[in-house]
Formats: C-alpha cells, structure tokens, sequence
C-alpha cells in the first residue's frame, strides 16, 4: 500500500489506469522529490515574505521579497507546462495533472499556478484582439521570463456576496477604462497581470453590474499601474503572497461584454474549483502516504501500527474514501474540459460541469481537512510538532474549504444550479449506467423532495442532501 499513496504519479496512474504519465510529470515529481520539498519546507517555515514598498529615494516600488530558491521552486512549473501546454494541447488535464503533484508537496505554491491559469484563460476567450495579443504571450513562455497572473475578487466585506461587496468602480476615461478600489484578500499579489472584478460607474447594486476586467501590474509609460498596502500573515499557504491592492485610476481592459460579467467571473472562480478540488485530493493523499509510513515503523504493543486491527481498518477506509474523491475531483476536472471554451448562454452539459464542481469542491476540502486531523491523530505527539510533515498538511488543508467559495457557497450555488438549471437530472443520467440503482431512486427523490420546499426551507435543511449527494457521487465514479 505504501508505494501506491507515497508518490502521487503512482495513485494517478492506478486510480485512472490506462492513464498516460507522460516524462515531464514523472521529472517535475522527481524534482519535488529531490530538491523543491526541501525548499517549500523552508519557505514555509520563514513565513511571510517581506514587501519592499519603496526604494532609496521614496518611490514606490512595492516588490516582495523571497530567497531565489523560491523563485527556482515557483518557475519550474510554469517552464514545464503549467500554463503554456494548456493552449499547446487545447486542454487543462495537463495543467491540472502538474498541480496535483505541486499540491502534494506544497499546496501553497499550486495557487500561484491556479490563478495564472484563470488569468490566461479568460484573457485568451474573451480580451479584445490587441489586448490578446499583448499580454497573452507573456504569460505563455516556458523560461524565467513568463509573466503570472492573479485573480482579485474579495473585498473587505467579503467574497461570497459579490454584488453587494464589490465597490471597486470602473469608468471610461477618453476610451480607457479606469478603476478605483481596494481588493483585500489578493492572492499572488504582484504579479504582471490580475483579472479584477469591478462595478461599472452608476451600474445598479447587485450581480448585474459587476463586470471583469485585466489590469497589469504596469502603466502603459511603465509606471505602477496597482500598489500592495500590506502582505497577510496567514495559517499557511506561506509559498504564495497575500496581500491589500490598492487600485488607484489603474488602467484596465474590459473582458468579454459588461452584461456577461457576472458569468466571465464564475467562469474565473469555477477553474480555480477544480484546481482547488485537485489540491484537496492530493493534500490527503499525502497525509495517507505519511500515515501509513508512520503506521509502518511505529511499534505499540509488540507490533507495528499497521498491524492492528483498528489502525488497519482506518487506513483501508481512508484509501477507499481517497478513491472516491479523487474520482470526483477528477471527473469535474474532465468535464470542464470538455466545456472551458464555451461561451454564454451555456450548455446543458456546462450547467451538469457546474454542478460536480460544486460537488466535488464541498466534499474534496472536507475530506482533505478530516484526513489530515486523523493524520496527526495517528501520529500522535509527533503530528503536532513543525519539524515533521503532518502539522503542516493540516494547517494547509485548514484554507481548502475557504477558497473560491465556504461551503455554504457550494451548496447554495449547486441548488441554484440544480433548481434553475435541472443539472441533477443529468448528473442522475451519466452516473446511471454505473449505479446501484436502488441507490440511485433514493438520492433521486431525495433531491427532489428537497427541491419542492419553499426556499426558506430548502435552504435550511440543504446540507445534509447535498453532502450525501457528493458522497453518492464520489462512490459512484469510484466503481
């Protein structure tokens, strides 16, 4: 069992057997291995990186500061594809498959990547053909020089209620778009590129007028275009900057058209599900492949750990659970494959993607965070100390459920999905063939009866169907 779990090429390869590891996972794993988990532990461990807001004659620079080894950990992934295979294969398996393996060793570091790709995708199927055609190479290249990206949406009021919490305004100014205001969560902050969600000037208060727009980090005469007021001390994912952005008449390019803007920024916040999803499942794996490890040297009682009955049930039932939401995670990760390109009004088969990304996102960051507790469980006293791996994973696994959407989040938005859209009726359709079917009639009309409350009620009593729902889901696919 514990060359299965130790390495994650070796469960991708035996979860989704035929599956094609091609040699630049297999180095990028093996560079992780040799010299960049070193480097994320210290990382981590100095904490948060210094912001250097001016230089010697007082003007603002606003530059993070970490060691250069950060810099050789974080480009490694961009030279081997995270961004650029995307549009060479016409497909984010790749990518997604480079970010299972980041996650395993370093979750942090995977949201620099995630939000590089929510930038370049949207920028690539909705930015005008010289904005495309300017800013789209940069974050392509496979050298040091590739540009990142970033994805500002939270403000100090918080993220989940968009329409009423976005005040960051946007304005036309002779033909430019200009825009003020305070993005307070920023994560990958200082990069060369943000897709940023702002309130057209005198656009009503609600979901209707918000709109996405690409701000760079530069003015067009190469002053700063955005300023960083602070960088966030945080439980961890310590490999990426979080930071206060101030935008301040900051020059910007409208994505897509102002009445789609609420839907380009789902769109945004729907890749980053999946990778989050992705993340969530390789972060227990790690604690699994750490647990068994433990399990396996550790003698109580005359005998190893593993060896027990109990330790032993524990850990085939966590390998089981981890099948199922790999599956699900997984199987969100190929819809959207299938769907990314699609442009509103949508498909039926983009609103079924919707659905499992809400799915998988509620139940992969739960089960994350439940396994890396049961993790330092098992090691008892040593799962608590920060010279060993397990007290990280569960300080990691702690934001999973916060990003992109809390869990209340995904469950409103699967609702609405379900009730406006009938996306349940499809996910019904496709897991049919592979079912139990008396299970299948059960969570069916579960479901259903859910969906005939009034909304009140619907809601209140939501989460017990939607997390049964998931679990169905994710045991289904793991079949």
């Amino acid at each position: 069992m514990e060359n299965l779990f130790s390495l994650p090429t070796a469960f991708l390869r035996a979860q989704f057997n035929p599956l094609e590891i091609d040699q630049t996972l297999r180095a990028y794993e093996t560079f992780w291995t040799q010299e960049g988990q070193f480097i994320s532990r210290a990382v981590d461990r100095a904490g948060t990186p210094q912001l250097n807001m001016f230089d010697r004659f007082g003007a603002r620079r606003d530059e993070i500061e970490f060691a250069p080894a950060y810099w050789n950990l974080l480009k490694r992934g961009y030279r081997d594809g995270v961004i650029w295979r995307i549009f060479e294969e016409q497909s984010l398996l790749s990518s997604y498959q480079l970010g299972y393996v980041t996650c395993f060793f370093d979750p942090g570091l995977y949201c620099p990547y995630t939000v590089s790709m929510s930038t370049a995708v949207p920028l690539s199927k909705y930015g005008a053909d010289d904005v495309r055609e300017k800013f789209l190479p940069p974050l392509l290249r496979r050298d040091d020089t590739v540009w990142q990206g970033a994805t500002w949406m939270t403000e100090a009021r918080g993220g989940s209620d968009l329409g009423a919490n976005v005040d960051t305004t946007a304005r036309q100014v002779n033909g430019q778009w200009r825009l003020d205001g305070d993005k307070f969560f920023a994560s990958n902050a200082g990069a060369e590129l943000a897709v940023v969600a702002a309130r057209i000037e005198n656009a009503p208060q609600n979901v209707r007028g918000l709109a996405l727009f690409l701000v760079p980090k530069l003015r067009a005469d190469g002053t700063r275009n955005y300023f960083v007021r602070r960088l966030k001390s945080k439980i961890a994912t310590r490999s990426v900057p979080t930071g206060e952005v101030e935008l301040r008449d900051s020059e910007a390019y409208l994505l897509g058209k102002t009445e789609w803007g609420i839907y380009l920024i789902l769109e945004v916040l729907n890749l980053s599900r999946v990778a989050n999803s992705i993340g969530s499942v390789a972060v227990a794996q790690r604690a699994l492949a750490e647990t068994i490890y433990f399990a396996q040297n550790r003698v109580a009682f005359g005998k190893p750990l593993s060896a027990q009955p109990l330790m032993r049930a524990q850990i085939e039932q966590r390998a089981h659970a981890l099948r199922g939401a790999a599956a699900l995670a997984w199987y969100a990760a190929r819809l959207l494959d299938e769907v990314w390109r699609e442009t509103p009004p949508y498909s039926e088969r983009y609103h079924l993607f919707r659905l499992v990304a809400h799915l998988a996102k509620y139940h992969t960051a739960e089960f994350a965070a439940q396994t890396a507790k049961w993790a330092m469980e098992a090691h008892g006293s040593a799962g608590v100390l920060d010279e060993f791996p397990v007290e990280r994973l569960l300080r990691e696994s702690m934001i999973l459920a916060i990003w992109e959407g809390a869990p209340h989040r995904q469950i409103l938005d699967g609702l609405g999905v379900m009730k406006r859209k009938n996306a349940h009726t499809h996910l019904f359709h496709a897991l049919a063939p592979r079912a139990d079917p008396h299970a299948l009639e059960e969570i069916a009309a579960r479901v259903q009866e859910l969906l005939a409350l009034p909304q009140d009620a619907l809601e209140a009593q939501s989460e017990a169907t939607f997390a049964d729902l998931a679990r169905f889901t994710a045991a289904t696919l793991a079949r």
